[in-house]
């Protein structure tokens, strides 16, 4: 039975009392201070706050890139913490799509094997569904007509968008996006945000990560963290 009540349904990810602290040497520091969230399906929460405030180490958490030290991680009403790293792995690639501020395309790829390229990871997928999911995720993000094109041949909103595209194509049930129009100009900031909104309305859900504070608040739920804290929670 799952752990979330059923008034809780639409609950995609749930974290109680969550807890991280990093050890260095003698030096103890408290990322998280017992942060709990519900992120519903169909939310778009934008993260934001100052530098060192905890953020990132959230969304790490909620890619099941790292580990809390201490509190619960519900996906789906399953609790991750209690699994396997293998097994961790296999939800995140299936589970959850990233796109990074820094793009981390493969030089050496084209679009569209850098689109595929998680899919391989995937025994549950053979070659045709891999290239028809690819095929779809790019005209979503308009970049169909580049697939035989190489990172290097594209502009940095390009670039941002095969991102999204490779997030996308593995359907999963969040899309986390840490900084996406960070290493962009305001022009293809702006394109990528109307591209992450048509996809919210289309029905996927997103966290994002943001310092840029009109970016967060168009988004459709606002937390703002504060020392390792959430300090408030609108939308």
């Amino acid at each position: 039975m799952s752990a979330l009540e059923n008034n809780d349904a639409d609950v995609l990810i749930r974290l109680e009392g969550v807890r991280k602290v990093f050890h260095t040497e003698d030096v103890e520091t408290h990322a998280l201070s017992n942060v709990s969230l519900d992120i519903r399906e169909g939310d778009f929460t934008a993260l934001t706050g100052p530098s060192g405030c905890g953020k990132s180490t959230l969304l790490s958490i909620l890619g099941l890139l790292d580990q809390p030290s201490e509190g619960r991680y519900l996906l789906k009403g399953r609790d991750i913490c209690t699994l396997a790293r293998n097994e961790r792995a296999a939800i995140r690639n299936r589970q959850i799509g990233f796109i990074f501020q820094a793009f981390n395309l493969i030089p050496d790829l084209n679009v569209e094997e850098n689109v595929e390229l998680p899919l391989t990871y995937r025994d549950d997928l053979d070659r045709a569904e891999r290239r028809k999911r690819v095929r779809n995720a790019l005209d979503q993000v308009e970049m169909g007509h580049r697939m035989r094109h190489f990172p290097g041949q594209l502009s940095g909103g390009q670039q941002q968008r095969v991102a999204v595209a490779r997030a996308l194509a593995g359907q999963p049930a969040i899309l986390l996006a840490d900084e996406p129009t960070g290493n962009l100009d305001s022009v293809n900031g702006e394109s990528v945000m109307t591209l992450l909104h048509a996809l919210h309305r289309s029905g996927s859900t997103l966290c994002m990560v943001t310092h840029d504070e009109a970016f967060a608040r168009s988004a459709s739920r606002l937390v703002r963290m504060l020392d390792g804290r959430i300090i408030s929670d609108a939308g």
